[in-house]
């Protein structure tokens, strides 16, 4: 499966963290493409091009092998290493790599990319290290399942022949996601993928509502009772109950059906 634009930058960030939290000068990486290849897309701290657009087939080489395997590898002098096949030899000598391993990107149990790190000396890379560079690919790992999850949403609600109320429901799901996500971007993300649900009309000036309020909304347009709608943005009832009140105030309804409807009316909700 090859990624998007947004899928890379997470590579490029987890490559910087791995450097950054490892010592290791070099780092790189990519994602797997159709059927058992993966590219290496991304390079931090390398002296050449040497590795760039590098296509490793599951099984071969280090990178390969972890792929295989879906489990961190990692070889102490590269080039004369008997744990693993040598088709990428070439490359990662014109690099000057020695030291190498190389952490799998595992997602609901499919290898979805490979970070690696390296030395340009022969010596043993420690488990201090090793667990470093499998934090970097957990950040790529959660970061793939939250933006995964939201283009399934998102295409399953503007699918052909979407009923309104399933395009909602994504709505909700959707808005009660985004609070629980620390990634900026990716948080921005998924409130861009609400956007889209709610595209063709744009909230009046004088209609202001909170994105605590929108959350709010959004369950009980799905259908939600405020306690489900609590259990569901991490808060109390008593909060759900207070953001419902100041939604309705601000939309001048009286009931929650009314706030509902006047949301939709204000191009908040679907």
């Amino acid at each position: 499966m090859t990624g998007d634009a947004s899928d890379a930058v997470d590579i490029r960030n987890a490559l910087l963290r791995l450097r950054r939290t490892t010592g290791l000068p070099v780092a790189f990486g990519g994602l797997m493409e159709a059927g058992h290849q993966m590219r290496i897309s991304e390079l931090s701290g390398t002296a050449t091009h040497a590795l760039r657009s590098l296509v490793v087939t599951s099984g071969n080489g280090l990178g390969g092998k972890a792929v295989a395997l879906a489990r961190p590898c990692v070889v102490t002098d590269y080039s004369v290493s008997r744990r693993i096949s040598h088709e990428y030899d070439a490359p990662v000598a014109v690099e000057g790599l020695r030291s190498v391993l190389a952490v799998p990107v595992v997602v609901r149990h499919r290898v979805r990319g490979v970070l690696y790190g390296a030395l340009r000396a022969a010596r043993p890379l420690g488990g201090r290290i090793l667990d470093a560079a499998v934090e970097a690919a957990r950040d790529v790992e959660r970061a793939l399942v939250v933006r995964d999850e939201a283009r399934t949403l998102a295409a399953e609600a503007g699918a052909a022949g979407a009923g309104r109320e399933q395009v909602r429901e994504a709505h909700a799901a959707l808005r009660a996601l985004a609070p629980k996500i620390a990634d900026e971007r990716l948080r921005a993300e998924l409130l861009d993928a609400c956007a889209l649900l709610t595209a063709g009309s744009s909230p009046p000036p004088r209609v202001r509502l909170a994105p605590r309020e929108v959350d709010v909304l959004a369950c009980v347009a799905a259908g939600a009772t405020n306690a489900v709608a609590a259990e569901r943005l991490g808060v109390t009832p008593e909060t759900v109950k207070g953001y419902l009140r100041s939604a309705m105030r601000k939309l001048g309804a009286r009931t929650r059906g009314e706030a509902v409807v006047a949301a939709r009316r204000a191009g908040w909700l679907p």
